[in-house]
């Protein structure tokens, strides 16, 4: 059973307070995705504030190519990232939740959570752990010349995708980040 569906039965069916205020904290009901763009591009702003990096732009040439791939996605259910011919010098997050419960500070900030196995220096060795993979989606956010971002959200069969693209792309081997 997944943790969000064991979430919403504790509060649902009362197994006290602690259980339905994490509910709350982690799975909003009727979630707004309003002022998407502004929020995503906040979201990743305020990470990239942490590290004193220059605030991304929004593209909304980033923001169209992000939104037929995310459409593309929404479907299958399935986080595949495009081929890297479809988006020359442009890196990519992807995200999938259940539709409408999660905001898009709470998508964007699945990714800044891999912080935890961050640590700066040249790419990819940036993982605490050793494994790049465990931190691409935050080296992304945080790569130092990157400057624009575009990205769009995509509903399927009760899920959410989010596809964000970011020009100039990071996570390039030997580059320094942050």
């Amino acid at each position: 059973m997944s943790r969000l569906v064991l979430l919403v039965l504790l509060a649902a069916f009362g197994s006290g307070a602690q259980a339905q205020s994490t509910y709350w904290r982690v799975a909003p009901p009727n979630v707004s995705h309003a002022n998407l763009p502004q929020r995503l591009l906040a979201a990743h702003n305020v990470e990239r504030a942490a590290w004193r990096l220059p605030p991304l732009a929004w593209d909304p040439q980033l923001a169209a190519a992000a939104a037929a791939y995310a459409r593309s996605l929404a479907p299958t259910g399935i986080l595949r990232h495009s081929a890297r011919s479809a988006r020359p010098g442009q890196g990519e997050n992807l995200w999938l939740g259940t539709r409408g419960i999660f905001s898009p500070e709470q998508m964007v900030g699945t990714w800044v959570s891999e912080r935890r196995y961050f640590r700066p220096g040249i790419f990819p060795n940036v993982a605490s752990n050793g494994n790049w993979a465990s931190v691409g989606h935050y080296s992304q956010i945080a790569w130092p010349t990157t400057t624009r971002l575009g990205c769009a959200l995509a509903a399927g069969r009760g899920n959410d995708v989010l596809v964000c693209r970011y020009s100039p792309a990071g996570n390039i081997d030997g580059g320094r980040v942050p």
